[in-house]
């Protein structure tokens, strides 16, 4: 009984995700053109205005990603005993400690942009 019911749980799900995304996308693009054109008040440009002071989001989650990923790695090479308790625990410890790296860049990066 649990197995028919799969197909019918992960198919609506699935699409309800695309669409999520795709809404979400197509919302923020809307919000940006209105922002272009004037369109709004200042306090939602200031809301929308991309940063400077902020180092870049995708440095973080490049750092996470490549942390995890090597945490991954790292576990395939372990005795099959511990391996899953080890590589979860190594991708947590691994994602923390890119968390803590990209802090020391991004105020590096956040102390630049200021003297300048």
């Amino acid at each position: 009984m649990s197995g028919e019911m799969i197909p019918v749980i992960i198919v609506p799900a699935f699409f309800f995700a695309i669409f999520a995304v795709v809404k979400v996308l197509s919302d923020n693009a809307l919000r940006r053109k209105l922002i272009d054109k004037g369109m709004v008040d200042e306090n939602v440009k200031f809301l929308y205005a991309p940063s400077s002071n902020n180092p870049p989001a995708a440095l973080k989650w490049g750092m996470m990603l490549i942390a995890v990923g090597a945490a991954i790695l790292i576990g395939q090479f372990m005795p099959y005993s511990f391996q899953e308790e080890f590589t979860i625990s190594l991708m947590l410890i691994m994602a923390g400690l890119a968390l803590v790296v990209y802090y020391f860049i991004g105020s590096r990066i956040a102390k630049k942009s200021e003297k300048s």
